[in-house]
């Protein structure tokens, strides 16, 4: 175990965010954790899956056919 300071905010916000009035901080924090590390991991893929297409849009917008019409 060790101890950590956090501003009283914080611990207001905390309190607020328990699913049972007995739920420890511990618990609390730990599942507050697993939330960001899948929120992390969706991120990541949909950050994954922007990079792939954005060849493909580069690819569709950026062409002399579509700058011919331009200056119609």
């Amino acid at each position: 175990m060790s101890n950590i300071q956090l501003n009283k905010t914080i611990v207001n916000s905390l309190k607020e965010a328990r699913e049972y009035p007995r739920q420890t901080y511990n618990e609390l924090i730990k599942n507050m954790v697993e939330l960001y590390k899948n929120v992390k991991k969706i991120n990541q893929y949909d950050e994954f899956l922007h990079k792939i297409q954005q060849a493909e849009m580069r690819e569709l917008w950026d062409n002399k056919e579509d700058e011919v019409w331009e200056n119609v």
